[in-house]
């Protein structure tokens, strides 16, 4: 008997037995059972969520002899034809490869003829979105108004990519990413009825790495069977990976915390001399550095051993969370910038070597620069050692002074702080809607350095972004870059309603907006007087 690979030999065939989707299935059930079906689903999501299982599933429950609470019976004669592949009505296409406007004219010509033995005929269309433009036009009319014996069922990764036209003529069902509690309760079962003995670390570590993918799990799983283990554990599933072991991610990590560029160095030419990919070594490492961030935070992990835990919150209490946070930045730039790199190794060295950098270093480019460096050391190792005899007495003087400036500078920044965090400001109800739309999106980094800020508006075409906690240069930096300039700028537009501008406010800035605000303007008293709206662009 031939071999089936898991992900299809544990299909579902029922909706019920699908995974992580039940939005989704609870509605097209309820439309079968009241007769209410369409003529036109697209089903769109990432991959392995569940699009083609679902389709399958829709167009033997429609054409099922026994339906049974909206679900196929898979007993009857048009359930087996239907599973085995021999019914002729239920026709399925990969748009990938069959893609042109003759592809698609066969099918029109086809809708015409009544279906053979089952009541619709039904054409499942994977990969829509790679259809030509002259094989979308070829289809638009046939999809609007098909025949009554005719359904579509169209599957897409990429629903940006099909005309308007076409989507507007489908009912859209978005399959989300499964959970890794539904994953890890599908592999539990998997391995129970193929006798295969797992622990729970190794489905957790699937469950991870499958990214919301069932079948990417499946796909794993079945890869540690062909190895020949007996039992599959955390570590068998990291070596066939490629995945660092994590006393290897957690010396890097520490050894950046404490600017220790040899053990970095180091413990990276180790994985690399056991032959781990950077590319899985640069993402454990962005996982673990997030993960000390979020127990800096919340003190709630699941994933990791009593032990673990320990470590990650003995090097939580040795670093702030604004450099996890640039640690996280720079990993991930380097992410993207290594995949057009062919020198991977040493781009990712540099990098290291950059976050093992202690803080407010002179940035040294030359000898002679670094030789100044030493010498400003030494004499201060000499003061501090009181080595060093000062002899002109205005020169202590100008050192108190110098002091005492210093000093100064930092209360009047603390106070700034207070004033910007007490400032009566009149804030925008919709900002922390829109920080919540921008952890939906996965841009943590923006996300997580607005949380403390509050938005304002500076006039009718402008929003202002207030950081009651300060502006650090490093998320001066963060918020400048265009990318997030854009993004921020079409979010608050879509909630004005009107095309806006943004803007980062200082203290100073934000002070003075506060007051300005509390003041009655001349044309406030007028627009109240008139009962009109009056806008005035400053």
């Amino acid at each position: 008997m031939a071999y089936t690979a898991l992900y299809r030999k544990f299909r579902p065939l029922r909706f019920e037995d699908m995974v992580g989707q039940e939005h989704i299935t609870k509605t097209i059930k309820n439309q079968i059972m009241s007769g209410r079906v369409g003529h036109a689903y697209l089903l769109n999501g990432g991959r392995g969520t569940g699009k083609t299982t679902t389709a399958k599933i829709l167009a033997r429950a429609i054409n099922c002899l026994n339906p049974q609470d909206g679900e196929p019976c898979n007993e009857c004669e048009i359930c087996k034809a239907a599973l085995s592949g021999s019914l002729t009505d239920i026709v399925e296409m990969d748009a990938a490869s069959n893609n042109s406007v003759d592809d698609i004219r066969a099918i029109r010509d086809e809708v015409n003829f009544l279906p053979t033995l089952a009541k619709y005929r039904v054409y499942i269309i994977d990969e829509v979105h790679m259809l030509s433009t002259g094989a979308f036009n070829a289809l638009l009319k046939t999809l609007e108004e098909p025949p009554a014996h005719v359904k579509f069922i169209l599957a897409t990764t990429e629903p940006q990519k099909l005309p308007a036209t076409i989507l507007s003529r489908c009912q859209r069902f978005d399959f989300k990413k499964i959970s890794n509690e539904d994953i890890i309760k599908r592999l539990e079962y998997v391995c129970k009825e193929s006798n295969i003995e797992a622990t729970e670390e190794a489905l957790k570590i699937i469950a991870i790495l499958a990214e919301g993918a069932m079948r990417d799990a499946l796909s794993i799983l079945e890869r540690c069977l062909q190895e020949g283990t007996e039992k599959i554990d955390g570590d068998f599933i990291k070596d066939l990976v490629g995945i660092p072991k994590l006393t290897f991610i957690s010396e890097i990590i520490q050894a950046i915390i404490e600017y220790k560029i040899e053990d970095a160095l180091k413990a990276v030419e180790t994985i690399e001399n056991e032959g781990k990919d950077l590319q899985n070594l640069l993402w454990e490492l962005i996982k673990y550095t997030k993960d000390i961030l979020v127990w800096k935070t919340t003190e709630k992990l699941e994933i990791y051993s009593e032990e673990e835990l320990k470590k990650i919150q003995e090097l939580s209490s040795k670093i702030s969370k604004e450099r996890l946070l640039q640690i996280i930045y720079e990993l991930s730039e380097l992410e993207n910038e290594i995949k057009w790199s062919s020198q991977k190794t040493i781009l990712f060295e540099v990098t290291i070597i950059k976050l093992c950098h202690q803080e407010g270093n002179i940035n040294v480019n030359s000898n002679g620069l670094e030789d100044i460096y030493t010498k400003l050391q030494q004499l201060e190792e000499k003061i501090n050692s009181g080595n060093f005899k000062v002899v002109n007495t205005s020169n202590s003087e100008k050192t108190d002074e110098n002091k005492r400036a210093k000093t100064e500078s930092k209360s009047v920044g603390k106070v700034a702080i207070e004033q910007v965090s007490n400032l009566n400001i009149k804030k925008l109800d919709f900002w922390p809607k829109i920080i919540d739309k921008l952890k939906e999106d996965r841009r943590m980094l923006l996300a997580s350095n607005l949380l403390n800020t509050v938005a304002t508006m500076v006039n009718d075409m402008t929003v202002g972004i207030v950081f009651q906690n300060g502006l650090t240069p490093f998320v001066k930096g963060i918020m400048e870059k265009p990318e997030n300039v854009q993004e921020l700028t079409r979010l608050v537009s879509i909630e004005c309603g009107k095309e806006m501008k943004i803007k980062i406010l200082d203290t100073s800035e934000a002070i003075a907006l506060a007051k300005k605000q509390k003041e009655k303007r001349p044309e406030d008293e007028m627009a109240n007087e008139l009962d009109i709206p009056v806008n005035v662009i400053d």
